[in-house]
This record gives C-alpha cells, structure tokens and sequence, in this order.
C-alpha cells in the first residue's frame, strides 16, 4: 500500500508542511540569490522522471552566468558566488523542490533526477531507476552524494528502488538531516559539483 498509493500522498503533505514552514528561509533566499546573482535567482533544467517522462527541475542558482573574454562560461568553481556556496552547503538550493513534489513530479526520497542527455548511456539494470519517481533526496545522497563515483551511485539507486519501504524512506530522512547539518558529499574530489557521467566504460 504503501508504495502503490500513501507514498505520494505522504510526499505532497510533507512537502507541503515543510514549503510553508520554511517559506521565510525560501524568501531571505530569494532575496539575497537576487542581489549576487543580480536578479537571477532559479535555475531550471529539464530533467527525467518516473518512466523518463521530462519534468523541469527548480533549483536556487548558486553560480554567476560570469564568461570568459571568448565567451564562454568560466569554471564552475569560479562562478560559484559566496552567498552560493552558504546555499549549498545548508542544501538550501534543493528547496525550491519542494514545489516539484508539490506537483507530483518528484518524490522526498528516491534517485536523483540527472540530465537527460544521460537517458542512452544507461544499462538496463541503471534504467530501473526511473521506474519510480525522483527524490530530492536518496539512499545515494546519504551514503556520499556527490562524492561517490558514478557506478557506485547508480548501485545505491537500483538498491533503493528494489528494497525501500515505509521505515526506509524514514532512515533516509533523519540521515538526510544528520549530513545537511555535517554539509558532508556536496563536492566531488576533483570539482565542487559532480563530474559528468560518460556512460559504463570497461
């Protein structure tokens, strides 16, 4: 029962609670995203869910647009702006999320939405993932999110979508608020997000 039907409607209640309940934090956010960011605040990006249906994705923006002499964009490191880091490492640009479950479109717990470009570089046991809704966070995020490498990431993800149950998605809860507190797994080794996935190379 619960994965067929009260999932859902647990997800929408809480997100719902937790949307007005932190719609201060949300809007002290805005503000100050708007003022280092010079008024763009959102990113939004096209992302898969559940049966690889498009959904766009909300998040706070916490990189500059800043380019180069030639025009392109710079590092991400380099456009990463202070008042962003701040965001990301409270998680505070997962929030806007909360709209996504809201609209049904995400879950509070289940595999990260990726790019869309990803979709073909899957293997089949990888594509398993989008048989359930996307979460904000996942069995992944709290055992080392973007710290992991990709195969080991995709392993969490195929466990979580097999295995989880009521007392799982509780697990993850209080693990997700236990590393939002240690801001633990935000930046890979090499790079202050994650590395791009280039498909299972032997």
């Amino acid at each position: 029962m619960y994965k067929a039907f009260l999932k859902y409607i647990v997800d929408f209640i809480l997100a719902l609670l937790a949307f007005i309940v932190l719609s201060p934090v949300f809007a002290l956010t805005v503000i100050f995203l708007c003022i280092a960011n010079r008024g763009s605040v959102f990113f939004i990006q096209e992302r898969p869910g559940k049966d690889e249906k498009p959904f766009f994705l909300i998040k706070f923006k916490t990189m500059s647009d800043c380019k180069d002499p030639q025009g392109n964009l710079l590092s991400d490191s380099e456009r990463l702006t202070t008042i962003g880091l701040f965001v990301r490492k409270l998680s505070l640009d997962e929030m806007p999320q909360l709209l996504n479950v809201i609209r049904g479109d995400m879950s509070l717990i289940g595999p990260r939405p990726l790019l869309m470009e990803y979709l073909p570089l899957y293997s089949e046991e990888q594509k398993c993932r989008h048989d359930i809704r996307p979460g904000i966070t996942g069995w992944a995020q709290v055992n080392g999110r973007n710290s992991l490498e990709w195969k080991k990431k995709f392993e969490y993800d195929i466990w979580y979508v097999q295995n989880y149950t009521v007392w799982v998605d509780i697990k993850i809860l209080f693990m997700t608020v236990f590393k939002v507190l240690r801001a633990e797994g935000i930046s890979s080794e090499s790079s202050v997000t994650m590395e791009k996935f280039k498909g299972n190379i032997s």
